[in-house]
């Protein structure tokens, strides 16, 4: 399922129109568009698009999501994340808050045709290579528009909630992941443990690793093992799926102080 990506540390900035910028001073949501997600897709037709400008003035806060009707977020750049997955930057009101928590996800949706009693169609899937959704987004220009609902809820982090949270992520899977390391680390009173196993097809494909390296060099609390399919000659990491080895030796075992996600 598509990502807006959020309280991103400075750490390894992206260049967005030829400019390299820290997502810390963006203005912007970031609605990232992978590949390699996995999920089913459905058609259907709603009325209830509305645009920002519509929405409910009284209502506090303020923000730019909408969980219950579909908003236009207007396309402000795009930059690539790594040799097949870019990131999709889009602007909202600045004097509103988005309104996506911690390891919340949204949902988009993109015009496919019409049925047969003539109303327009949508298609709602996750981003990958070879499907609609995926040259949806490969197709919009600065100033394009894409329909979002959300945030959908998976899991509430709440801060030392665990002693020890042990992850596993694959591809665009880490997405939600980075969401809570982000969260832990940047609060000095969340004195959480975090070991990550992170596995993707090659080393080209990790994405955020010179920031996930950062992360792991300045935190003693993070700890990261990454594990490809198809390693170069100088690759150091794991190899191979990730196996229950890797598990055992890398992640906390049960107990009532871990969680694993």
């Amino acid at each position: 399922m598509a990502m807006f990506l959020k309280r991103l540390a400075t750490a390894a900035p992206i260049s967005f129109g030829g400019q390299t910028v820290s997502r810390s001073r963006l203005r912007f949501g970031a609605l990232a568009a992978i590949s390699g997600g996995i999920s089913s897709y459905y058609f259907f037709s709603s009325p209830d698009l509305v645009y920002l400008d519509q929405l409910n003035e009284d209502a506090t806060p303020k923000v730019a999501l909408n969980s219950e009707k579909w908003i236009e977020f207007k396309l402000q750049d795009k930059a690539q994340a790594s040799h097949n997955s870019q990131l999709f930057r889009f602007s909202f009101d600045p004097n509103v808050k988005l309104g996506l928590d911690v390891a919340s996800c949204i949902v988009t949706r993109a015009p496919n045709g019409q049925n047969a009693e003539g109303k327009t169609k949508y298609v709602i899937r996750p981003c990958t290579q070879k499907v609609k959704m995926s040259q949806h987004f490969a197709s919009l220009k600065p100033g394009d528009v894409v329909e979002v609902k959300g945030p959908i809820e998976k899991f509430r982090y709440r801060p030392n909630m665990k002693k020890h949270i042990g992850m596993i992520a694959g591809g665009s899977g880490i997405t939600p992941m980075l969401q809570i390391i982000d969260a832990i680390l940047k609060n000095p009173d969340d004195h959480t443990q975090v070991s990550l196993l992170y596995g993707n097809v090659s080393p080209d494909d990790i994405l955020f690793k010179k920031k996930l390296d950062a992360l792991s060099a300045s935190n003693p609390n993070l700890k990261i093992y990454y594990t490809v399919d198809n390693p170069t000659k100088d690759w150091l990491g794991g190899k191979g799926y990730i196996s229950k080895d890797m598990v055992v030796k890398g992640l906390p075992g049960p107990s009532d102080d871990t969680l694993i996600l």
